[in-house]
């Protein structure tokens, strides 16, 4: 994985109870999007625990955009970035833009990746099951109450209980 910019400290981790905004913001993102990405974009997804109701989470959106070849820079970046989204992280077959801001996440998955099921399923887990809910609810709060080096740390320790709650 590329960090474009490199690793960047991180004071702490910051949970926010619900925002029924969050829906709302997806779908002006949504929007920009389409109109930088047309038909290229074959589907585009709120994921992450904003897209889930009832949900505390980090307030940052995170958008899942299927394309045939997200490796592709040379015909999204430029779109991308016109339209406010600037390149964070550069892997095979998947790229994450994100706002100056930094509260919106645009993930771009290769058509057929299995990442894109993945991403849907464990959002469809959550919005269905109570238990699921507060279990994953709690072990965010608990993990954002430690000291990360970087993000991606704390992502990486959410790890287990997602594949708890997906039963893998």
């Amino acid at each position: 994985m590329i960090l474009v910019g490199g690793p960047e400290a991180v004071e702490r981790i910051s949970i926010a109870a619900y925002d029924p905004a969050w829906p709302a913001r997806f779908e002006r993102e949504r929007v920009r999007i389409v109109a930088a990405l047309g038909e290229s974009a074959r589907s585009i997804e709120h994921i992450g625990s904003t897209a889930v109701p009832g949900l505390a989470a980090k307030p940052i959106v995170d958008i899942m955009v299927e394309l045939d070849d997200p490796d592709d820079d040379a015909r999204y970046r430029e779109a991308l970035e016109s339209v406010g989204y600037g390149l964070r992280v550069i892997e095979a077959g998947h790229r994450m833009y994100r706002t100056s801001d930094r509260d919106v996440h645009l993930h771009l998955w290769r058509t057929g990746s299995a990442d894109i099921p993945r991403h849907l399923d464990f959002r469809d887990r959550l919005r269905e099951s109570d238990e699921a809910r507060r279990l994953y609810e709690r072990t965010k709060r608990d993990l954002a109450a430690r000291p990360w080096a970087d993000t991606n740390d704390y992502a990486d320790a959410k790890s287990a209980v997602i594949a708890q709650i997906m039963g893998t």
